[in-house]
């Protein structure tokens, strides 16, 4: 097979035009960043965007207030925000003999642990987007709780809250809510980041994440929103298209040292980065989100800074998204569009509804 000659040009780099990795402190990763390619025609596949309108309440929903589980439990006529434990949970409580066997290549241990779901609201058609900052706050209010109420559990030494939105990202069910997965193991990334978390504040002395929201403060332009005790930002170094951060301005280990007046703070820019994901392709914009701070296994961890993930999927449009295939899965995660165009896309969006917009122009 004959290839194609190619001229090397020498140019200086630029960073809008040319490929380059990036390195994500967090896990000490990199990441390619290809913005040449963001034009390229895509004849792949599409998802199909389904925005049905949703009722208050659906009587076949098992999610909704009043109505039966599967497991035969009846929900309360739930008002707000409605905790349970899972169903179909993927960890169990059981203390179960193991008899610790070592192996190069066979190692396993047993894993216990609690999952509970976290119904956001009795408003079925609602995300949070939609819901008022009082009512998210209820939420945060909820996260503090379980956090500190599972924690205390002797055997948990980690504590994952999450949200999983839309079909396209598993959610079996639109109502919303989110989950809690309670282990008595500290996850795989969640411990590679307190590592370098812990590197950087023994080296400094300083919070990483602390420095980093200063830094990005100062160039101001992956910022996309801020108030008194947050930040969003599209980190520099994103891997999915719109992905965002949520941090904490002020160095707080976990949601339970956050004041009242800080959690009124995480509910506002919450719904403000959730508004204008949904107004980006005006679209219920799919995402899954979690929280990363300090442990429950009773030690020391002044090297956490409390943040919270957005990933969403989708890439140019709402039929559009982002796969992990090929060289992600085999070499390392690439994008397209860098993480600045994206931070200017987000800024410049409105944080009223486009739902609502239309509703007042109606």
């Amino acid at each position: 097979m004959e290839l194609m000659n190619t001229k090397e040009m020498n140019s200086s780099f630029n960073q809008k035009n040319h490929p380059h990795r990036r390195h994500n402190p967090l896990l000490d990763e990199w990441i390619l960043v290809s913005p040449q390619r963001a034009n390229r025609p895509w004849q792949g596949q599409t998802e199909k965007v389904t925005e049905e309108k949703l009722p208050a309440h659906d009587p076949n929903c098992y999610l909704c207030s009043g109505n039966v589980r599967v497991n035969g439990d009846k929900n309360p006529d739930y008002k707000g925000v409605f905790v349970f434990e899972n169903d179909f949970g993927s960890l169990m409580k059981d203390n179960v003999e193991f008899s610790d066997e070592k192996s190069d290549f066979f190692t396993l241990k047993p894993e216990r642990g609690i999952n509970r779901v976290i119904c956001f609201s009795e408003n079925h058609s609602l995300t949070l987007p939609e819901m008022e900052v009082g009512d998210i706050k209820k939420v945060v209010d909820v996260w503090q709780q379980q956090y500190e109420e599972l924690g205390a559990e002797d055997y948990i030494d980690h504590v994952q809250i999450f949200e999983n939105k839309g079909s396209v990202m598993g959610c079996s069910n639109p109502h919303p809510h989110g989950q809690i997965w309670a282990q008595s193991s500290i996850p795989s990334t969640v411990l590679r980041t307190q590592e370098n978390l812990k590197n950087y504040f023994e080296k400094n002395g300083t919070s990483l994440l602390e420095d980093y929201v200063k830094r990005e403060l100062d160039a101001n332009e992956r910022i996309i929103l801020e108030n008194e005790d947050f930040v969003a930002v599209v980190p520099f170094w994103a891997i999915w298209p719109y992905e965002t951060m949520i941090v904490s301005k002020r160095k707080a280990e976990n949601i339970l040292q956050f004041s009242d007046s800080e959690k009124f703070s995480l509910a506002s820019i919450i719904k403000d980065l959730t508004t204008k994901y949904d107004n980006l392709f005006e679209i219920s914009f799919p995402y899954s989100s979690g929280i990363h701070q300090s442990p429950t296994d009773g030690k020391e961890h002044t090297e956490w800074h409390f943040h919270m993930h957005f990933y969403p999927p989708l890439l140019r449009n709402a039929e559009v998204k982002k796969f992990m295939v090929g060289y992600e899965m085999l070499a390392e995660p690439q994008r397209d569009i860098t993480p600045e165009q994206s931070a200017e896309i987000l800024k410049n969006l409105p944080v009223v509804h486009y739902k609502e917009a239309l509703n007042k122009r109606a």
